[in-house]
């Protein structure tokens, strides 16, 4: 059991260690803040319900419009760089949010927040499949998965400590604490080795990549708002399954603790196993199946609980919790495989902010319509959004095959070829992915 739990925690690589490590820095630091953050914007700004709701909006909707500008910039200059230029940002904006004391000040930081927030999700999707062999790219992925709901878990704890003392002096300390945990995550990412796109020149930063980008490509947008979609699982986790056993189980309350406690736990222990044996779009795709048929099951599971009592309830509940976690462990691990495949590697970045505004669209719809299903339509809502699920899983196939075509089409296969070959061991110090953006390419092609 103990040499078990040791292999578990052993990175698969030095690199995915270092990224774990970031990983769980960068989550331990939100983590801690977001925690005490309503308590924080109430109390301490002064801010009502109403105004936090409405920022937060506000910020959302910005970092949805950023998100495919921001993938540009990754692009022209580089993952690495624009990554550690986005955690020192995010640091830097914590550390103002003691000098917040009005609305106003609270819109304009959230609204910076998001956008520098859009520009490290673009450079952290692009650095990890650079740099990570084609290999070891969903294993490491997975690795950092659990890192990450380690420092989810801890960046909790923390912020739970500091709500228990019900303490202002502990809650001005909050976005202290978290800017210092984000300075350290800003040193961990300008520490580690540069990918091949951090090296370019600044003449080469100049061509521009011929061909269509993202927004042209019918079957990436098609493919990621179907993986939005599926992610609306979450919306079931956090908040369709706590209102159904409040509202319409006899399950205790109290259980709600429990079944987080369950997603913690499996989130931290079980992603590598979800993506064993996922390396491809073909065994994306049946991972998706995997996951939508957890996620369906889910669904009839949970749905029976309406008329159920006692500890058949409870235990039920807790079965269709387990069951969506099922779902967003193996659709991890798919969206990790769809990333590393379907992406122009010349494009990355722009890749990454398109699959951002899709993914968006995919799922920003699903809190209101699955409430609305769940709790008024009662068994038929949860077979409709079982429904909803599976036609997106029947069409991410085409959509899929779509996008691989487009790649071929307008991509060089040496491209293709060279961003599925190993890379060199970044340990030794030499840049790692696929080759510089003009290999291939027409040099005199100007940028825009």
């Amino acid at each position: 059991m103990i040499a078990s739990l040791l292999r578990h925690a052993r990175p698969p690589s030095p690199l995915a260690g270092r990224l774990a490590v970031q990983s769980l820095l960068f989550a331990l630091g939100e983590g801690t803040f977001m925690t005490g953050s309503a308590v924080f914007f109430t109390q301490i700004v002064g801010l009502s319900a109403g105004q936090v709701g409405l920022g937060l909006t506000c910020a959302g909707a910005a970092a949805f419009l950023a998100a495919w500008p921001m993938g540009r910039l990754v692009d022209r200059f580089g993952p690495k760089k624009m990554w550690a230029v986005s955690a020192a940002g995010q640091a830097a904006m914590f550390s103002l949010w003691p000098f917040i004391t009005d609305f106003r000040g609270y819109v304009t930081m959230a609204v910076g927040m998001e956008v520098i927030g859009a520009l490290g999700g673009a450079a952290h999707g692009a650095y990890t499949i650079d740099v990570l062999p084609p290999d070891e790219r969903v294993k490491s992925r997975a690795y950092m998965y659990s890192a990450l709901n380690v420092g989810f878990t801890l960046g909790s704890l923390m912020g739970g400590i500091a709500l228990a003392f019900d303490s202002n002096e502990l809650l001005h300390a909050l976005p202290w604490f978290t800017t210092a945990v984000f300075l350290l995550n800003a040193a961990a990412v300008s520490r580690l080795p540069k990918a091949s796109h951090d090296e370019r020149t600044p003449e080469e930063r100049k061509v521009k990549v011929p061909g269509p980008g993202p927004l042209r490509n019918p079957g990436w947008m098609l493919s990621t708002f179907f993986i939005g979609v599926f992610w609306t699982n979450q919306v079931l986790l956090n908040v369709v399954i706590p209102l159904w056993l409040v509202q319409e189980t006899d399950a205790p309350r109290v259980l709600l603790a429990f079944l987080f406690g369950t997603n913690t736990v499996m989130c931290i222990f079980l992603p590598m196993a979800a993506a064993r044996g996922v390396h491809d779009v073909p065994t994306a795709l049946r991972a998706v199946r995997v996951s939508s048929t957890f996620l369906v099951v889910s669904c009839l599971i949970t749905l029976a609980t309406h008329d159920t009592v006692g500890w058949v309830t409870i235990a039920l509940v807790w079965l269709g919790h387990v069951t969506v976690t099922g779902a967003e462990l193996y659709l991890s691990a798919a969206s990790w495989s769809f990333e590393a495949e379907l992406m122009d590697p010349r494009q990355r970045g722009a890749y990454n902010g398109a699959a951002e505004l899709s993914g968006t669209l995919g799922k920003v719809w699903a809190p209101a319509v699955y409430t609305f299903l769940a709790m008024n339509w009662g068994a038929a809502g949860w077979l409709t959004i079982a429904g909803i699920i599976v036609i997106a899983t029947a069409a991410i196939h085409p959509s899929s095959r779509m996008a691989r075509r487009f790649l071929e089409e307008h991509v060089p296969a040496g491209v293709l070829a060279d961003a599925r070959a190993s890379a060199p061991d970044p340990e030794d110090g030499v840049a790692v992915g696929p080759p510089s953006l003009i290999d291939a390419e027409d040099p005199a092609t100007p940028a825009h």
